[in-house]
């Protein structure tokens, strides 16, 4: 048997020129996805539901087939797939060997679209019926994407307000799941992370880059989103264009990147690479969390005031509660 450590060094530094479309990979993504939907609907474990939902990412951005990867390496290989531990392993060889998986087999009998709709706050059996029967829709991101085409009017019973909070809790729930940071972390270097977001920009702009079809806010389900998976010295990367409602909302898809970085055995993290709009950074890339040292790397000064307006979230970046709280706070203050 091949070890472990070569087949996952294989899977990390597969060129990323190569087509990485691996049709099994997404359907097993899929249908770990969808555990974790059903899940949701019945109120499980939020840990369990943020590992399927982490793993069904995982395996999208994988770039290299998971037939071979269990042919070659095993159980032990599948499990050195970052995000994929030992019994979600255990689902994914299932699903290989059989083409089943029993386990959202007995889901799905528990769980229907009414059940899995009325997990929304706000959305009770009768309302979760009719946005099955009359949107033709049976999974969240489906329920997203009508929400997002205006198609709610057609539902009897919703209401802006309702169209509204449907929308937020939507978002909540298919939000992607923030890894949880290990402490005494280690990150790469400001100028890796600006180099890695700099070559993807510049090769999705190319358009050489392999492309995924994400499932949210995709209802034709094409293969759009350039995936980027590169290695700077004992960091292995992976970056997109952020997929989420928010950027989405303020046309920021093809600006906001995501990077997916971990070290060799060690958990995933994440950071966003933007393009500042304010302050003593903008128009520049910022790597989200880590402003400091961007500005330390232009050589930019804090704003005036030992830095507090730099660190404010903009309106963009801040809930609409918050939102309205400083506006009404500012206003108390003019007054």
């Amino acid at each position: 048997m091949v070890a472990t450590t070569e087949i996952e060094s294989r899977i990390r530094h597969q060129a990323a020129a190569v087509d990485a479309s691996f049709p099994r990979n997404d359907a097993i993504a899929a249908k770990l996805a969808q555990a974790a939907e059903l899940l949701a609907a019945q109120n499980a474990d939020p840990f369990r539901i943020a590992a399927y939902r982490r793993a069904a990412e995982a395996l999208q951005r994988l770039d290299h087939d998971l037939a071979e990867i269990d042919r070659e390496g095993g159980r032990d290989a599948l499990e050195a797939i970052p995000s994929v531990g030992r019994s979600i392993a255990r689902a994914v060889a299932e699903m290989l060997h059989t083409g089943r998986w029993r386990y959202l087999e007995r889901l799905r009998a528990a769980t229907g679209p009414a059940e899995l709709f009325g997990a929304i706050p706000g959305i009770g059996p009768k309302l979760a019926r009719r946005l099955h029967d009359v949107l033709r829709v049976d999974t969240l991101e489906g329920l997203e994407s009508a929400v997002h085409q205006g198609r709610l009017d057609a539902v009897r019973g919703i209401g802006r307000r309702r169209a509204a909070s449907i929308r937020l809790a939507l978002a909540e729930m298919l939000g992607r799941v923030r890894p949880r940071w290990p402490v005494n972390r280690q990150e790469p270097a400001i100028d890796l992370l600006l180099d890695v977001d700099r070559e993807y920009r510049d090769k999705a702009a190319s358009d050489v880059l392999p492309k995924l079809a994400p499932k949210r806010f995709n209802p034709t389900h094409e293969a759009w989103l350039p995936v980027l998976h590169a290695r700077r010295g004992p960091w292995d990367f992976t970056a997109l264009y952020s997929n989420t409602a928010r950027a989405h909302e303020l046309g920021r898809v093809k600006d906001w990147v995501v990077l997916y970085f971990h070290l060799s055995g060690k958990p995933e993290m994440q950071r966003t690479v933007v393009t500042e709009k304010r302050g003593a950074l903008r128009g520049k890339r910022v790597v989200r969390g880590r402003e400091a040292e961007c500005r330390q790397r232009y050589g930019v000064a804090p704003s005036p005031g030992g830095g507090a307006a730099s660190r404010r979230p903009s309106a963009s970046m801040m809930p609409a509660k918050a939102c309205a709280a400083s506006r009404r706070r500012q206003s108390s203050r003019s007054r």
